[in-house]
């Protein structure tokens, strides 16, 4: 059995097992830290039952009015813990929490273009694209904005796409 607990700074020493894959975004501490101390409750990790971490999920709520949401900043599972629908736990986590606790009208993340095995778990859990983000990440390569209505969004506004590609910064 699993157990879903707050993400503490010792963790940074014990992540690499999950942190160490090419589709995982691995940030500088202080990035690591800022979450932790600003959204803590927003910062869980799965532990195994021998102390090992198998994944873990950091995010935060950003926005004004209509466009206050969850955002999922990170989502990784170690790839020996992969399949076992633990990704799903911490996705329905942070759903859960931007609905009860922060009244979030949607969540959203960002995903790579080419990582089409998470973007077809993202649309299983029900996110479609909502837009492409040109030069998204460090290398350049393309981002989709996934989002997903909460409770609150009654009329799914926060999920019509927009029919244009956006660069970094650019507004809907």
């Amino acid at each position: 059995m699993t157990t879903l607990r707050p993400f503490v700074v010792d963790d940074l020493f014990r992540f690499n097992n999950i942190n160490l894959d090419v589709l995982t975004e691995t940030y500088y501490m202080g990035f690591y830290m800022d979450y932790l101390s600003v959204w803590p409750d927003y910062f869980v990790a799965q532990e195994a039952p021998d102390g090992q971490l198998m994944a873990y999920i950091m995010g935060k709520a950003e926005g004004k009015k209509e466009k206050w949401h969850g955002h999922v900043t990170a989502v990784t599972v170690a790839p020996e813990y992969r399949r076992l629908g633990l990704a799903r736990t911490l996705m329905d986590f942070l759903e859960r929490l931007s609905t009860d606790v922060y009244n979030g009208y949607f969540v959203d993340l960002y995903v790579r273009q080419s990582n089409s095995l998470a973007i077809d778990i993202y649309k299983k859990l029900g996110y479609s694209v909502y837009r492409q983000v040109i030069g998204y990440y460090n290398n350049m390569e393309d981002a989709y904005d996934m989002r997903k209505a909460l409770p609150r969004d009654v009329e799914k506004k926060s999920t019509v796409p927009l029919p244009h590609p956006v660069y970094p910064g650019e507004d809907d």
